[in-house]
């Protein structure tokens, strides 16, 4: 049986609960800008995607400056109000002790600005848990291609495949399909049933094993 070689983490909705968060700074930011964000807007246009992404999709044809500066002040608020520990996904820091005993690779790939994941995971005190984090600033395609899975793994030297990812939303969980990973949804954001295409999903990590993932993994091979 293969073995799993890496476990690819998202990091919003999945190790930290901070979408509700995100989507209160999303809306008042964008009512500040004059634009009023739906539910299926946020769904459709938003959610799972990096700010070089989203803003274009919420605001139309807009310059790279004012992109950037958008991303900034949404970024900056959200900064200001969230509090790590407080959001923690529960059983996240006991699955990695799970993950550390099986000698198990881990690695964060989130649409996330290095500034972001810099203060969640430090304040949570795991940034040297993980054999490589990567934020936005390392791909050029946001989720749902492929890319950040395919450089996650690229980066501690494992076949996408032979992964596991955990994501929280739709354009993620695609994004690690298409990898060739397989997939287990968290469902933070979405509900079980808008996750079905998921190999697995679950509320939280109290009591995943490594076990069940590896039982994944064998199922895909087959």
């Amino acid at each position: 049986m293969q073995e799993i070689e890496a476990i690819l983490f998202d990091m919003d909705g999945v190790i930290v609960h901070s979408n509700p968060i995100h989507k209160e700074i999303l809306i008042k930011f964008c009512e500040q800008k004059g634009v009023t964000l739906t539910e299926k807007k946020l769904r459709e246009k938003v959610y799972g995607r990096t700010n070089q992404d989203w803003i274009p999709n919420v605001f139309g044809k807009v310059s790279q400056e004012t992109i950037n500066a958008y991303t900034d002040e949404k970024e900056q608020m959200f900064r200001d109000v969230f509090k790590p520990k407080e959001h923690i996904v529960p059983g996240f820091i006991e699955f990695l002790d799970r993950l550390d005993a099986a000698g198990i690779k881990k690695v964060v790939a989130t649409s996330a600005p290095a500034e972001n994941a810099d203060l969640i995971l430090e304040e949570l005190g795991i940034t040297d848990r993980f054999d490589a984090v990567l934020n936005s600033s390392h791909v050029t395609k946001s989720k749902p291609d492929p890319e950040p899975y395919l450089k996650a793994a690229r980066a501690v030297g494992v076949n996408p495949e032979n992964c596991i990812v955990f994501e929280d939303s739709i354009s993620g969980v695609q994004s690690g399909k298409n990898a060739g990973a397989v997939v287990v949804g968290v469902a933070t954001t979405h509900s079980h049933k808008e996750m079905s295409t998921c190999a697995l999903v679950i509320d939280d990590f109290e009591g995943l094993s490594v076990g069940q993932l590896e039982d994944l993994l064998a199922i895909k091979e087959n």
